[in-house]
Parts: structure tokens; sequence; C-alpha cells
């Protein structure tokens, strides 16, 4: 790489605003990827060695920036997208404020997206906060027959035959039954790999933490390595005191 290839990094830590990053993409116009899937939009952090965890959770590599896109994206899709794993460790609860909330509701959408999560063996715990929230609506994907657990939230089970569980049919699910035009995925590490995988994402924001955390934590994917790889294209970049979000499109 020469000099000439480098292109400086505009230091945007007093202007930077999560409302003009989610606005520029489109979330609210998008039609979906396709007649039979939504448009998928990954949001995910990790350190500068590339772990997604400090101590099994993600909230000690994050920047009030981060957090503050996080939730100004799931004010604009109709539905997050997360593992059951990730729902246990980060102790989901109160996805948005009132004024979000609000301001869904002045844009046509529903309070709150719902929150879809893969379950196989349908062994989601019952004590993760969120199903307990009596605004929230909660939509489990599985292959196993049983209850689904709740403690006040809205929570329905869709069962699909043994091996016919997939980031494809998960998708469509939400696009023909739901309604879902846009999806915030967030996470875990094994569900990325699976959209990635099945050529599910459509943008890619990825925060770097200025943070070297070594150890065995999970990377921003984890599983069987792609092949070939999927192809990143760099379309942003924004900063945040020392933190970097990279807006990838795939």
């Amino acid at each position: 790489m020469t000099d000439a290839t480098l292109r400086p990094l505009a230091d945007t830590s007093t202007g930077w605003s999560a409302r003009k990053v989610v606005r520029a993409l489109g979330l609210r116009e998008a039609g979906g990827a396709g007649p039979t899937r939504p448009r998928v939009v990954a949001a995910m952090i990790a350190s500068a060695d590339g772990r997604s965890a400090v101590e099994g959770r993600s909230v000690g590599l994050g920047h009030p920036a981060d957090r503050a896109l996080l939730r100004e994206l799931r004010t604009a899709v109709d539905a997050i997208l997360v593992g059951a794993g990730t729902l246990r460790a980060e102790r989901y609860a109160n996805l948005l404020d009132p004024d979000q909330r609000a301001d869904r509701i002045a844009n046509g959408l529903e309070p709150e997206p719902v929150v879809a999560t893969v379950s196989r063996r349908l062994d989601l715990p019952t004590d993760i906060p969120l199903l307990a929230e009596p605004t929230a609506r909660v939509q489990v994907y599985t292959e196993t027959e049983g209850e689904v657990p709740t403690r006040g939230a809205w929570v329905s089970a869709h069962r699909f035959e043994p091996g016919g569980l997939t980031m494809g049919a998960i998708l469509e699910h939400l696009r023909r039954e739901r309604g879902a035009r846009a999806v915030l995925c967030e996470g875990g590490p094994t569900l990325l790999r699976e959209l990635v995988t099945a050529r599910c994402v459509d943008d890619m924001l990825l925060t770097l933490a200025p943070l070297l955390v070594a150890g065995d934590a999970a990377t921003v994917l984890r599983g069987p390595e792609i092949v070939p790889p999927a192809s990143l294209s760099l379309r942003d970049l924004h900063r945040a005191d020392d933190h970097v979000v990279l807006h990838y499109t795939l």
C-alpha cells in the first residue's frame, strides 16, 4: 500500500449523529432485499484484536455513540434478529426509550420491533427481562415441540421440520407473516455467520473498540470457515472518540 491509497480519517467525535447514520441507510423507505426476504443490517462490535465480548458481554466494548446507534437502528427496523445465547448473555430488556417508541408510531410502525430469536431445542431461558415486558413481541423459531416461556410479553413460536430451520426460511416468515421490510441482526457470532453464509446480509455496521482483549472470547463470526469468504465493500466510516464505525455492504 502506498501513501496515495490512504484516506485521512475525519474527526467526527463532536458531530457524530446516530440518527444521521441510520437515516442515510434509508431503512424506513426500504422495499426489502427481494420478494421473499427483508433487507438485513447487521450491527456488531469488536475489540481491535477481533473479540466480540469482555467477560462474556459486549457492553464492555461499547461507547455511548455505539449504543445510540444500536437503539436508533432499533427505532427504524421492523424486527430484530438475535440468537438465544445473546438474549441470555446480554439480558435483553427495555429495547427503546419512550421518545423512540413515539417516533416509530409517528412513522407508521409498531411501538417496538418484533424480537425474533432462534432456539432449535426450545431452551429459551425464562428469566430474560424482555419476556416480562407487556409491550414486547417475541417470535421464536424452533424445530422442537413444547411450550414457549413468557412472563407477560407476547410470544409466538414457529416450528420448522427438523433441518428446515434456515436463515432464508426465517427471513421469509418475517417478511410474509410479520410484514418485516427491514431487519436488524444483533448477533451473536454463530447466528451472524449463518446469515452471511446464506448471503442474507445486505449491510454491516462494525464498531471497532480501542481495546486489546485476547482470551477465548468469540470473534464477530464463529463457526466453520466461509468458502469462499464473503466480500465487503466499504461504504462509509464514522469516528466517535477512539471508536470507529465501519459501514460495509455485502
